[in-house]
């Protein structure tokens, strides 16, 4: 009859050899399996791709003119045939004349550099101010905290709003109000993750063997905070996007004649909801899809990041 400690490492032996053939998975086979466990996060993440690769080959995928108009077809129902150009308005012409499937489009470059550029700085500049506010602590640590209190004292959009009337509407101009609001956000959450980590003894090694606080908070605090700063991140890029749109539908973000799903439902929201519907209901689709999208996809990334929605 075998030992029972024989017979426990003989079981380890075998779940250590499980995890090492585990580890050698090709890539695709641990991506389809990632997919089976989170099939929202992956439908998701393929609208994402599917819009990313609309905004880079937007020359390649459209034949209309994004900007020029063409009064001759102003409000050409979908399906209408440009006589001169020969070719289909598939979704419609908006108050212009120009293909509304064109500007859609080329709009997703728009709502996408918006978006990433919003999330990536805020979430960056968040990560690292709350970091530092951790790691000080002290008076620092007081006048941060007070600082950001006041700034998420005021809801998004409305502080969004404040920014872009001080600084006039344009594109860089929404870009700075968004990412000024997300900023104090992502610094609360990593604030309160890397006060646990302060504390772990590694970081007091660091600070015996004479390490500069800059070397501590980038090599030994910062990666550890990567979890809740990946999660701020993805949340950030679908508030970015409805945020930009809804400057834009107020007239103080993006300006004509750039393409934006905003600025499309500006013009044919209210005037035309009757005599044209398409002119809003396809900006308004594509705006609740790629918002949807996000969602889904900073869900997925939640679960598989937090460890008690990953034990559950």
């Amino acid at each position: 009859m075998t030992p029972p400690s024989e017979t426990a490492a003989a079981e380890i032996e075998v779940e250590a050899d499980f995890e090492e053939l585990a580890e050698k998975k090709p890539w695709y086979i641990r991506t389809i399996e990632m997919a089976r466990q989170q099939p929202l996060a992956a439908s998701g993440f393929v609208i994402i791709i599917i819009m990313l690769l609309m905004a880079i080959f937007a020359d390649l995928l459209t034949f209309f003119p994004s900007e020029d108009n063409d009064l001759e077809y102003m409000l050409a129902e979908p399906g209408t045939i440009h006589s001169d150009l020969e070719l289909t308005f598939l979704l419609g012409a908006d108050q212009f004349g120009r293909d509304l499937l064109t500007r859609i489009v080329y709009g997703a470059r728009t709502a996408l550099f918006v978006g990433f550029t919003c999330a990536i700085i805020g979430s960056t500049l968040g990560l690292i101010l709350g970091v530092a506010s951790a790691y000080f602590g002290g008076w620092f640590d007081l006048v941060v905290q007070r600082v950001v209190d006041v700034v998420m004292a005021f809801p998004l959009i409305i502080l969004a709003l404040a920014v872009v009337a001080t600084l006039g509407p344009g594109t860089q101009n929404v870009i700075i109000a968004i990412t000024i609001p997300f900023i104090p956000q992502c610094a609360r959450v990593v604030r309160s993750n890397a006060l646990a980590i302060r504390e772990i003894p590694y970081v007091d090694a660091a600070r015996a063997l004479g390490f500069s606080n800059a070397r501590i908070i980038m090599r030994h605090m910062v990666p550890n905070v990567m979890a809740p700063y990946l999660i701020m991140l993805t949340s950030f890029l679908g508030q970015a996007i409805l945020l930009e749109a809804s400057l834009s539908y107020l007239g103080m973000g993006v300006q004509e004649p750039t393409p934006a799903w905003g600025l499309m439902l500006q013009g044919g929201a209210e005037e035309f909801a009757e005599s044209a519907p398409w002119v809003a209901i396809w900006p308004g689709v594509a705006i609740s899809l790629a918002v949807f999208a996000f969602n889904l996809f900073g869900d997925g990334v939640r679960d598989t990041l937090d460890p008690k929605l990953r034990s559950r």
